[in-house]
This record gives C-alpha cells, sequence and structure tokens, in this order.
C-alpha cells in the first residue's frame, strides 16, 4: 500500500510538472481540423447527446473540448492540479461543463450517475487497475459505455522499430524540448514500477474489464487518428505515429446487472 501511495505521489507530481509543456507535445495537443474530427468519431459509440458524461484524467482539457462540442454534459477531472488548472482556464465560462480534482481510480461520484465514461492515455498508469475498473463500473448506469484511448508505450511495435531507432538518434543530435525533455528518466522511471510495466494491449486490457462487469468489449482502430496526425505533421512527428501499438476500446455495463465474474465464482462456491 505505500509503495503505490509513494508511486501514485511520483505520478501526480510528474504530471503536474508536464502541464507547462504538455500543450506543446506532440500526441497531447489535439489539432483543430481532421485530426480532432479523428479523436472525436469514436466518442459517437456512446450514444447521442446530451448524455451525462465522466472524462477521467482529462489533463489540460485537450479531449475535454471535444466531447464537450458533442453537446454532452461533462464532468471533467484529475488528481493534478495544475493540469485542471490549464484546463479550468481553457474552457472558461462554457456551460454543461464541471472540472473535479480527484483520482480516477476512486471517483467518489454517485453509483450510477454518469451515462459515459472516457479516458485518453491513463489506463497504463494506473497503480491500482482492478479497484479503477470495479469504481468505474460502479459510477456508470446500466447500460452505459466505458471509451478508452491507450497504447503499448513500452517498448516499439516491430513495425516501428525503424522509426524508433531513426527517432533516437534525432533526439540526441536535436533533443525536443517539449517531448518529456530532461523529464526523460523520470517518466521511465515510473513506468518501471507499474502495474502495466510490461505493456498495456487491447487483449491484455479487455479481460481485467471483463473480471470488472463490462460486456460487449470491442477494440476500434486507432488508424484514422494516427493519418489525421501525419497529414499535418513534420517528418519527425510523422515518425512518432508509427513507434507504438496503439489501440480505442469500447464496452457497456449491461443493462441488467450482474455480479462481476471474480465475485460470481466465489459466491457460486459457498
Amino acid at each position: 500500500m505505500t509503495a503505490n501511495h509513494d508511486l501514485a505521489e511520483d505520478i501526480r507530481e510528474y504530471w503536474s510538472r508536464r502541464s507547462e509543456t504538455f500543450d506543446l507535445a506532440f500526441g497531447h495537443h489535439i489539432a483543430p481540423g481532421p485530426e480532432a474530427v479523428a479523436w472525436a468519431e469514436p466518442m459517437r459509440h456512446l450514444g447521442p447527446a446530451p448524455l451525462k458524461v465522466l472524462e477521467l484524467a482529462c489533463g489540460t482539457g485537450e479531449v475535454t473540448r471535444l466531447v464537450h462540442d458533442l453537446g454532452h454534459d461533462v464532468t471533467a477531472l484529475d488528481f493534478a492540479e495544475p493540469m485542471l488548472a490549464v484546463a479550468r482556464a481553457k474552457h472558461s465560462g462554457k456551460p454543461r461543463l464541471r472540472f473535479l480534482h480527484a483520482d480516477a481510480q476512486r471517483t467518489m461520484e454517485p453509483d450510477a450517475s454518469y451515462d459515459a465514461i472516457l479516458c485518453r492515455h491513463l489506463v497504463w498508469t494506473l497503480t491500482e487497475p482492478e479497484v479503477a475498473f470495479a469504481d468505474w463500473f460502479r459510477v456508470l448506469r446500466p447500460g452505459g459505455r466505458l471509451l478508452v484511448y491507450d497504447g503499448d508505450w513500452t517498448r516499439p511495435a516491430p513495425s516501428g522499430r525503424l522509426a524508433a531507432w531513426i527517432l533516437a538518434r534525432w533526439e540526441r543530435l536535436a533533443p525536443d524540448p517539449c517531448h518529456d525533455g530532461a523529464m526523460s528518466e523520470r517518466h521511465v522511471d515510473i513506468m518501471r514500477r507499474l502495474p502495466a510495466s510490461d505493456g498495456l494491449t487491447f487483449r491484455r486490457l479487455a479481460p481485467l474489464l471483463e473480471a470488472a462487469g463490462f460486456a460487449a468489449i470491442h477494440e476500434l482502430s486507432h488508424d484514422p487518428i494516427a493519418r489525421a496526425q501525419r497529414a499535418t505533421q513534420g517528418l519527425r512527428n510523422r515518425l512518432r505515429t508509427q513507434v507504438y501499438r496503439r489501440f480505442i476500446l469500447i464496452a457497456e455495463k449491461p443493462a441488467r446487472t450482474e455480479l462481476p465474474r471474480r465475485f460470481a465464482r466465489s459466491s457460486s462456491s459457498c
């Protein structure tokens, strides 16, 4: 428990510092136009607006803008106050939107209070994923949906090894101050200590969500986002879209709620 607490605080401090350059870094900022459209398209799987949506680990509010623009009522939470400060300033005065300083693993939100939950690049950072998934299942109403954008950030995909090799040498010759900069060693240290330290994939995540009670779990292609990014970026960022295996996952809380699989087994054996 102490190790988890220490790791969570290290993660909070890391992302708090990253708030200063987050919107300058490729992969975090979402450019208007084709890239924004590509990120928003999977959100249509959540259902027609207006829905009551919970965005987890909203950061500086880039994804917040997209889901809010679709007409949903959004609660966007993050546990790094500097990130929230940027998001609040960016979206000041907008209706149907509130920001919440809270832990995405233990939201403290009421049971069955949201129609949909979404997060981008959060699941790989979870220190207690089973706790988080149980909490998300709890706060979703029956029939509500979960949308996850994430990837395996631990190693290049087989097709991305050449791009990774080129980028590593490019970084040594001309470091990009907005792409982790001097904090890259801190990032590596945090990743090494996470439950997903050996890589997060759709195939690994889906059974964990199923065990928490989610159903209708399927994968959506991330390729349209990567293509939209490559259409407007320079060579270095085009190479970055090729390095890691990224995925989008959609899942549903059954309309008729049953016990999560791990509880169903234990109760049937009594």
